[in-house]
């Protein structure tokens, strides 16, 4: 290099960066061609980290502080250009800052309802969205997977990623847990703490920590949420499937009573080919099921005194008439199906 082109060259002495609240995460500092003087100074501020990388590897990490760049200083980075002359001659790195302040109020949620498993109810579908906060507790980390050598690396990047995580965790966040599905919007602490649980290891796969998470809200579809109000309605504490069907049954009967003196409606149908005595059969033996705590449904009550099973009758007729309600079978389906088992009756 000829004396002109030395004098010419430009050195930095300060390497900094004056972080904005813009959710920046990773900021590479304008090298331009410029290289670091001997003795330079790097300034990282608290919530930074900074990350020396020298043709492609991470060479050291810098925490919070002052630090002047020398071989004492830098004793991991001896083997790159210049530094084993120590600093004869000014050295280029590339330097990347890091914001480790916590990224809050990111939002997550299921834009379509998500299937899980519950013990109670088989498959069921719900909704849920809340926020979660994280920050970067790994650089090296980081860089490697997924910031790399961009001059600016930023929440928006990352967050359909992490919201992907989030999505693909919640099933097992929920088995986890151990709450049962009707309970979780009544849990939405525990839900959030399982989600903590499940999600921190994958965060940490790529340098990140899950600080916290907020479940806002847990929709139930709106047969389960029924079940639901039902459940706190009865003020029933714990999962006693044989007494949450008697009160269902009690909810059900005047309804079914209702129906049968119209002569419309699957009752009333059910009552007027000869199942009319078994009503008041039902009530008694609800009572007594509930008196002597047996969890016997009324439809098989209706189907004893008609003569037939239980599942040829009632429970199909109920399992027909919610397909209908899906649009899974046409009103026209649904009659005849009603017609051929309500005529097992007689």
């Amino acid at each position: 290099m000829g004396l002109m082109d030395f004098i010419k060259k430009q050195f930095i002495d300060v390497i900094q960066w004056t972080e904005e609240d813009d959710g920046t995460l990773a900021w590479r500092f304008p090298m331009a061609g410029m290289e670091i003087q001997n003795g330079g100074t790097l300034v990282v501020r608290e919530s930074q980290l900074a990350v020396f990388v020298n043709e492609g590897k991470v060479a050291d990490v810098f925490g919070p502080g002052t630090h002047t760049l020398t071989t004492q200083t830098l004793p991991v980075l001896t083997y790159l250009k210049n530094w084993d002359k120590l600093f004869e001659s000014p050295f280029k790195s590339d330097v990347y800052f890091f914001s480790t302040r916590q990224q809050i109020d990111q939002k997550w949620g299921t834009p379509q309802p998500i299937t899980i498993r519950d013990a109670d109810f088989g498959a069921v579908r719900l909704r849920a969205f809340g926020n979660y906060n994280f920050r970067i507790a790994d650089p090296k980390l980081f860089h490697t997977e997924i910031s790399g050598t961009r001059e600016n690396y930023t929440v928006a990047d990352i967050d359909g990623q992490l919201r992907g995580l989030v999505l693909q965790n919640i099933s097992n966040a929920v088995a986890s847990s151990g709450i049962a599905f009707l309970d979780l919007a009544a849990n939405q602490l525990s839900f959030a703490q399982a989600l903590v649980r499940q999600l921190a290891p994958e965060f940490e796969k790529i340098g990140l920590k899950l600080e916290g998470m907020t479940v806002q809200n847990v929709s139930l579809p709106e047969e389960l949420q029924k079940i639901l109000d039902q459940k706190i309605g009865m003020g029933m504490v714990g999962n006693d499937m044989g007494k949450f069907m008697q009160y269902q049954t009690a909810q059900a009967i005047p309804k079914f009573a209702e129906g049968a003196g119209s002569g419309g409606g699957i009752a009333g149908d059910a009552m007027g080919l000869g199942a009319g005595v078994a009503l008041g059969q039902v009530l008694a033996q609800n009572l007594a099921a509930g008196l002597q705590g047996n969890a016997a449904p009324a439809a098989a009550a209706v189907a004893q005194a008609a003569g037939v099973k239980p599942e040829d009758v009632m429970a199909t007729l109920e399992k027909l008439g919610d397909l209908k309600s899906k649009g899974i079978l046409t009103q026209e389906e649904f009659d005849a199906k009603k017609v051929e088992l309500l005529k097992k009756l007689v």
